[in-house]
């Protein structure tokens, strides 16, 4: 399978997010993207490439474009303020509080995010933009005719919004790609994410839209974060009425129950009929992840994959979570050989 990827991972680099009540060493960091990059490598996925240069465009398609731009000048301004350390939020803009975007930076910050897990430094920009970059080089490699791409994105992406950020993402690398393979020709689009998280922002962006069909796997969110979003009773609305699926599970859930919530989105996904699937490839649904509460083993991966393989329809599959611990690289790799031996 051809892996994209891009060393531009490396200028993201946080120190701290807020977790747990305390300030805390980033798990979010760029030894995950290069733990799955040496296992692939290790095993012979297949070719590794970088990314093409899309330019703004494709981002503007689902990101709300004042966003965008705090995103691009954050930095500078940070610096203009005298600080030269790493940016984290710390006041939102809570019930019956004003939806007004501040001029200082602090305040637009906090507008623009949801929680403190999203430090902003330096090279914070380009590492994003390159992930979305490896995103739509991979969509693109579908549109040539391949049947599976592993589209290594880091930083993550599926709890960014339209117009906000947070645990630990910034642009939604899958969704850019899902529109752009709307806006090239196809139909319909479904969007299966299996991450340990609700994919929140993958949710919002499409919640009102009948030509995405997002599907989640993800611990409940009356345990879980991001909590407050992730219900089963989430459907959709509007032109988007059924569109959406939510399959939340209790922690310390095991293979054998999230493979059950698996072939429950499977077959919705399969009434669906898309052209094309984009897989949020989370593997922090293992037992041994440090900040989640399912019980996967590293030989679970292989028939997720397989299953998935057995929808016959073109997957790019999108890194997601998965923290800091080298079975990432082993979990993540294991999903994509199932899928190839599956396929033949």
């Amino acid at each position: 399978m051809l892996t994209i990827y891009s060393d531009d991972h490396h200028l993201h680099h946080g120190k701290y997010e807020l977790i747990d009540g305390q300030l805390t060493p980033c798990f979010e960091k760029p030894s995950r993207a290069d733990m799955v990059l040496a296992r692939a490598q290790k095993v012979k996925l297949g070719e590794v490439v970088a990314p093409r240069e899309f330019g703004l465009a494709p981002i503007l398609r689902v990101h709300d474009e004042g966003f965008v731009h705090f995103l691009k000048d954050a930095w500078a301004e940070w610096q203009a303020m005298g600080r030269d350390y790493d940016m984290l939020p710390f006041t939102w803009p809570n019930r019956r509080l004003r939806q007004t975007i501040p001029d200082c930076i602090d305040g637009k910050f906090g507008y623009y995010s949801f929680d403190a897990g999203v430090p902003i430094t330096a090279g914070t920009w380009q590492a994003v933009s390159s992930s979305v970059n490896v995103a739509l080089t991979g969509q693109a490699e579908l549109a040539k005719g391949a049947r599976g791409v592993f589209s290594l994105c880091r930083p993550p992406g599926h709890h960014a919004a339209a117009d906000y950020m947070g645990g630990y993402c910034y642009f939604n690398n899958a969704a850019i790609a899902a529109q752009a393979m709307l806006d090239q020709g196809a139909s319909r689009v479904a969007i299966l994410d299996v991450d340990y998280h609700h994919g929140n922002g993958t949710q919002d962006i499409f919640y009102d839209r009948g030509d995405v069909l997002t599907v989640s796997i993800h611990g409940d969110p009356v345990q879980e974060y991001p909590y407050y979003i992730g219900f089963a009773d989430e459907t959709g609305e509007g032109a988007g009425l059924g569109a959406n699926l939510n399959l939340p599970l209790p922690w310390g859930s095991d293979f054998q129950a999230w493979s059950a919530a698996l072939d429950q989105g499977l077959d919705r996904i399969r009434s669906f009929a898309p052209d094309r699937l984009v897989v949020s490839l989370g593997v922090d649904t293992f037992q041994d992840d440090p900040i989640s509460h399912f019980l996967l083993q590293s030989t679970d991966y292989p028939q997720i994959g397989a299953k998935i393989a057995a929808l016959g329809v073109p997957v790019l599959f999108v890194m997601e979570g998965g923290y800091a611990i080298e079975a990432i690289g082993v979990n993540a790799v294991n999903v994509l050989k199932g899928f190839e031996a599956a396929r033949g």
